[in-house]
């Protein structure tokens, strides 16, 4: 019961939170915030919405398999954020834009813009969908299937809490408690660190010699470039994932739109790219002190990765109180990204879908809606999932989100027109000619695509739309 407190507890701070935030709420404020979003906050809030229950479990699992390699993708991210801030976010907010996705109509046409905002909506409900699935999965395994509660159940009452304290202030609401819950993760974080030392009998100045001369602490792999952490491969990945899921996403952008300025949001921008390595930093070195620990008390390893930190933590083999950390840090994490989600999916479906920005009875049904969809893809998920996690949401991303890539490349990069009409098909027809390459590359030349398919796709895209376009007379 203690896990089931500590949630409930939880949720109502951060309805305490909804009520003063939302005051006399429109779409206005539920879309953007009304634009007066403090800058700081928006970029303290995006490091809990990036890293999600997803980083809290997998991150530290990856440290058994992969080492520190991950380091190398989130030194991309660095770059990747850079050049949202000053090369996409200049063209948003001299656009003014609700959704990202309407710069593709003034671009390209409104049905390339109906299709950049189909592949969002997809791939956001499906990457958000796997993200929660974490701390579902979690807390039916260690408190939920104690009273013989079907996970069905666990996952409608989870989302149910979300929607409660999002459906009022929207995006407004967001910036406030995504900061309070990335304080939360981050407070967790740090001491559930301290008392794995303390559970080794390390101090810190020990604690970090053990992590430096563990084998799994390298960091950068450039002796194999068939392996997928070839520095290159992450490095580069890292680039255009960070560019595409949050720089073409409007999940992320969102928050960054509701700050008064462009300086203000390239500011929040840059400061939350550069928080971004030492907070997986601290995820890595938790999987290599948590691998020492279970080497010292002659416990087997788990065989998912991702069991690492529950198998310690939720179980109590840490103690009450790393219990209640945990838990707070993964409902943090998890809330943080599940709730930015449903808001960026209302509104794009309001806006660039439906077309009707102002139609506050359609966003109220909106946002129902997609908490119900959120409870099917998430058992959907369940069901389908054979690859750790963290895995699985860049596979996802590297499909759906190339589309999005070559769209946007195609408008920024180029003066061309294309033939609007037959985007859908060049956006549907590249991650199936993308999976064929991948198939045939794994099978004939024993070479495997890992996240670089995202940057195959986009460039798939890309051609795609040149080869059915025509130079602008403009």
């Amino acid at each position: 019961m203690l896990i089931v407190s500590v949630v409930l507890v939880y949720f109502f701070v951060l309805l305490l939170f909804s009520r003063l935030t939302a005051g006399k709420s429109d779409n206005d404020t539920f879309f953007r915030a009304n634009r007066r979003s403090p800058w700081y906050m928006v970029a303290f809030g995006m490091v809990g919405a990036s890293i999600s229950g997803i980083t809290f479990v997998s991150v530290p699992g990856m440290a058994l398999q992969s080492g520190m390699a991950y380091l190398q993708m989130c030194i991309g991210f660095i770059f990747g954020y850079f050049a949202i801030a000053f090369l996409l976010l200049p063209v948003y907010y001299r656009l003014q834009l609700t959704t990202i996705y309407a710069y593709l109509r003034q671009r390209l046409g409104k049905t390339s813009y109906k299709t950049g905002a189909s592949f969002f909506l997809l791939s956001k409900m499906t990457g958000a969908a796997v993200r929660f699935y974490v701390v579902c999965m979690i807390l039916q395994r260690y408190v939920f299937d104690a009273f013989s509660v079907p996970f069905p159940v666990t996952v409608a009452v989870m989302v149910g809490l979300i929607w409660i304290y999002t459906r009022r202030g929207g995006i407004k609401t967001l910036v406030w408690t995504d900061s309070f819950q990335t304080f939360c993760l981050l407070f967790a974080l740090v001491l559930i660190i301290l008392e794995v030392v303390g559970q080794l009998h390390y101090s810190v100045r020990e604690a970090f010699h053990a992590i430096v001369e563990d084998a799994r602490s390298r960091v950068f792999v450039f002796d194999d470039v068939a392996s997928r952490q070839y520095f290159w491969k992450q490095f580069l990945s890292g680039v255009f994932v960070a560019v595409v899921m949050t720089g073409l996403d409007q999940d992320m952008m969102q928050k960054n739109l509701t700050c008064r300025t462009l300086r203000e949001a390239q500011k929040d921008m840059c400061t939350y790219g550069l928080a971004f390595v030492p907070v997986n930093l601290l995820f890595l070195c938790l999987g290599i002190l948590l691998a020492q620990l279970a080497c010292k008390q002659g416990v087997n390893l788990p065989l998912v990765t991702d069991d690492l930190l529950p198998m310690y933590a939720a179980s109590g083999w840490l103690g009450t109180l790393v219990v209640v950390l945990f838990t707070i840090g993964i409902v943090a994490a998890s809330f943080s990204s599940a709730d930015s989600a449903m808001t960026a999916l209302t509104t794009s479906w309001c806006v660039d879908i439906k077309e009707r920005p102002t139609d506050e009875r359609l966003r109220r049904r909106t946002h129902l809606s997609v908490a119900l969809l959120f409870v099917v893809f998430i058992l959907a998920f369940r069901a389908l999932n054979s690859t750790s996690v963290i895995d699985a949401i860049y596979i996802l991303c590297s499909y759906t989100y190339g589309p999005l890539l070559g769209l946007f490349a195609f408008g920024l990069f180029t003066r061309r027109r294309t033939c609007d009409r037959l985007v859908p098909y060049v956006a549907l027809a590249s991650p199936i000619v993308c999976f064929g390459i991948d198939y045939l590359s794994s099978s004939c030349f024993g070479y495997q695509f890992g996240y670089e398919l995202l940057m195959l796709n986009g460039l798939l895209t890309f051609i795609g739309l040149w080869l059915i376009g025509c130079r602008s007379r403009r």
